[in-house]
C-alpha cells in the first residue's frame, strides 16, 4: 500500500525547485492550516491523517490541492510515502504531545534539514526538545487563543503586546492611548454585522496599534482591577445572606422560616387580644412556643386557639433551626475540605470545558484576580489538575443542562466562556444560560465561521469564535519561515504583524508607500533602509521604497500574500538558482 501512494504522489508532484510542505494530523487545526496553505498560499500540501475519530471530524481530502495520506499509525514507510526527505517543512498538528514529537524525531532522522512546526500543549516539554530538532519551532494553539477568550469575556481588546525594532507595541482601545502614540488603526467595531478592518481612516478605528509609553493600561487588567474593587465594595447584609443561601439547605431554610413566622404572627395576635405591651408580649410568646402554655380553661376561645398554635409552631421551630445549623457547619466543613470557598459567587466567570484552551483561559482569569467556576462532563479532563492547584471549583456536569448551570450561579455571574470541542453542545449551553440570565455575556468557541457570524446577530451573544481560525495563520508563517512577527485577533478577524524585505527589481523597488495599501489589506507603520538598524516609524506616503529595505507592515491574510508577491524579485531571477542544481 505504501508503495502505491509514493506513486501517487509523485506523479502529482509540485515541480522542480518548488518547495513542498506536509501537514501530519487530522483535527480542525489541520483543516484550518490546510486551507490556509492551499487556497490562501496556493501551494499543494500533503496531508497524513490519521483514521478520524469521528463522523463530524473535518475531511481534508475534500480541500482540492491536497493529496492525502490516511494511515492507522506514523511511521517511517508513511513519512518516505509523503517524500519527507525532500520537503522543506512539516507541521505535527494532532492533540497528542508525545506522539508528535515521537513524529518529529522520526522525519528529523529522514531529512535533518527540515523545518518542524509542532503543536504542543505542554510548552515546557516542546522547548525541552525543540533544540535537538535544528530547525524547529513549538506552537501552541491554546496560548495563541486563549487571551483572545479572556479578553472577549471582559469586553476588552485582546492584550497583545509584542517588540518590533526596539519599540514595544501593543492593542488597545482609541480611548486608552494618547494620539500621538498611535500607529495605526486596526478594526473599527461601530458595525456589529460587518465590522470594517484597517480602515483608511484611522480616527475612525476603535481599537489601535500604539507604542508603549510607560507602563501600558491594558484592557483586561483595567477590567480585572474594577471587578476586584466591586468585589470589595460588597454590602456586608447582602454579602451574609449571600453566605447562607450558599449553606443553608434551601427547603429546610424556607421551612424553618415558615415556622418562625407562624410564632411571630400568633404572638403578635395573643397580645392584642389580651392587651399586653411589647415585653410582656415577647415573654408570653416565648413561654408559649418554647416552654409550652398552662391550660386557661376560663380564657376565650381565640386565646384558647392561638396558645395552640404557638405551641405547635413551637415544637417544630426549635428542630428545624437546629437542623438548618447543623448542616449549614456540616456543609462549611466540606466545602473547606475540599479546597472551596465560602464566599458567594459574583461577578464570577464561568468557563465550561477543561481542555487545552479552557485550561489555558482559567489559569489567565485567575492571573487576573478573577473568580472562576469550571464546568466539565469528564471528572478527569485535562484541566482539572490546573483547577485544583488555584482552587477553582470544578463541577461535573452537563453544561447544557439548566441544573448545572445554576450549580454554578450562572445568574449571578460576569460572562459565561463555551469552549468545548463540540459545536452543538456549545450552543445548547450558550442558549440555555441565557434563559438562565438574559443580559449574559457569553462567549462560544465555534468551528463554522458563517455559523458562528450567524449565530452572534441572531441570538446576539456577545462573540463566537474558532481556535483554529484564530492559530492557523501563525502555524502556516512559522511553516512558510515567513517574518510574521505577531498575530493580532480582533473581534473575529486576525491581522498579522510582519517584516517584509524588497527584493531587487521586484514591483516594489521605487514604489512609494502610499502604493502599499492594497484594498485596506496593508497599512506600513514603519520602514528599515537597507544597511541601517533605526526605523522610521509612521513613514510618510510619499517615501520611497529601494531594494533591500524591510517593510513592517499589519495587515490581512490576503494583503500579506499580495505584499510578499509583489516584494519578490522577478520569477526568472527567483528561478535561476534551482534550476541550475538540477
Amino acid at each position: 500500500m505504501v508503495s502505491r501512494l509514493r506513486e501517487g504522489i509523485r506523479g502529482n508532484g509540485s515541480g522542480p525547485g518548488r518547495p513542498r510542505y506536509v501537514v501530519c494530523g487530522g483535527g480542525s487545526l489541520a483543516y484550518r492550516l490546510v486551507h490556509e496553505l492551499v487556497l490562501r498560499h496556493r501551494l499543494q500540501i500533503t496531508v497524513i491523517q490519521r483514521r478520524r475519530p469521528r463522523e463530524d471530524a473535518p475531511d481534508l481530502s475534500t480541500i482540492a490541492g491536497v493529496r492525502p495520506i490516511i494511515a492507522s499509525r506514523i511511521d517511517e514507510d508513511v513519512l518516505r510515502a509523503a517524500r519527507i526527505e525532500s520537503a522543506a517543512a512539516l507541521a505535527l498538528v494532532d492533540q497528542d504531545d508525545v506522539g508528535n514529537i515521537h513524529t518529529a524525531l522520526r522525519a528529523h532522522e529522514l531529512n535533518p534539514d527540515l523545518r518542524l512546526v509542532i503543536r504542543m500543549f505542554n510548552r515546557a516539554l516542546g522547548d525541552g526538545f525543540a533544540p535537538l530538532l535544528g530547525d524547529c519551532t513549538i506552537l501552541s494553539d491554546a496560548d495563541i487563543a486563549a487571551p483572545a477568550f479572556v479578553a472577549a469575556a471582559l469586553d476588552e481588546v485582546a492584550p497583545s503586546r509584542f517588540q518590533l525594532r526596539g519599540r514595544s507595541l501593543y492593542v488597545t482601545r482609541r480611548s486608552e492611548v494618547e494620539p500621538q502614540d498611535i500607529l495605526c488603526g486596526l478594526t473599527d467595531l461601530r458595525s456589529d454585522d460587518r465590522p470594517s478592518v484597517l480602515p483608511a481612516n484611522a480616527a475612525e478605528a476603535d481599537s489601535v496599534l500604539a507604542v508603549v509609553r510607560g507602563e501600558p493600561r491594558i484592557g483586561t487588567e483595567l477590567a480585572a482591577r474594577r471587578i476586584a474593587r466591586s468585589r470589595r465594595r460588597r454590602r456586608p447584609i447582602a454579602f451574609l445572606m449571600r453566605v447562607l443561601r450558599l449553606v443553608v439547605n434551601r427547603k429546610l431554610g424556607i421551612a424553618a422560616l415558615a415556622a418562625l413566622a407562624l410564632v411571630v404572627a400568633g404572638g403578635a395576635a395573643l397580645a392584642a387580644s389580651q392587651g399586653y405591651g411589647l415585653g410582656d408580649a415577647v415573654y408570653v410568646t416565648l413561654l408559649t412556643a418554647v416552654g409550652g402554655a398552662e391550660p386557661e380553661t376560663d380564657a376565650s376561645g381565640l386565646v384558647e386557639a392561638l396558645q395552640v398554635v404557638l405551641t405547635l409552631a413551637g415544637l417544630a421551630l426549635v428542630p428545624l433551626f437546629t437542623a438548618a445549623i447543623v448542616e449549614a457547619v456540616v456543609r462549611a466543613r466540606l466545602a473547606i475540605a475540599a479546597g472551596r470557598r465560602l464566599e458567594p459567587r459574583q461577578d464570577h466567570v464561568v468557563v465550561v470545558g477543561l481542555g487545552n484552551v479552557g485550561t489555558r483561559v482559567i489559569r489567565q482569569l485567575h492571573d487576573l484576580d478573577l473568580e472562576v467556576v469550571a464546568i466539565d462532563k469528564d471528572p478527569n479532563p485535562r484541566g482539572a489538575a490546573v483547577a485544583e492547584e488555584l482552587k477553582i471549583p470544578l463541577i461535573v456536569g452537563d453544561a447544557s443542562q439548566e441544573r448545572t448551570l445554576r450549580e454554578a450561579l450562572v445568574k449571578a455571574c460576569r460572562a459565561l466562556l463555551v469552549l468545548s470541542t463540540d459545536d452543538v453542545t456549545n450552543l445548547q449551553t450558550a442558549l440555555t444560560a441565557r434563559e438562565l440570565n438574559p443580559n449574559l455575556r457569553v462567549v462560544l468557541r465555534l468551528f463554522e465561521g458563517d455559523l458562528a457570524e450567524r449565530i452572534q446577530r441572531t441570538f446576539n451573544i456577545a462573540v463566537s469564535r474558532s481556535v483554529s481560525y484564530l492559530a492557523a495563520p501563525e502555524f502556516a508563517a512559522a511553516m512558510m519561515e515567513r517574518e510574521v512577527i505577531k498575530t493580532l485577533p480582533v473581534g473575529r478577524h486576525v491581522l498579522l504583524v510582519a517584516e517584509v524585505p524588497v527584493g531587487p527589481g521586484s514591483s516594489l523597488d521605487g514604489a512609494r508607500i502610499r502604493d502599499l495599501a492594497h484594498a485596506g489589506d496593508v497599512r506600513v507603520i514603519a520602514l528599515t533602509r537597507s544597511g541601517q538598524s533605526e526605523a522610521i516609524w509612521s513613514p510618510a506616503p510619499t517615501l520611497q521604497v529601494n531594494a533591500g529595505d524591510r517593510l513592517a507592515v499589519v495587515a490581512a491574510r490576503d494583503g500579506l500574500n499580495w505584499l510578499l508577491t509583489k516584494a519578490s524579485p522577478p520569477p526568472m531571477e527567483a528561478e535561476q538558482e534551482p534550476a541550475a542544481t538540477e
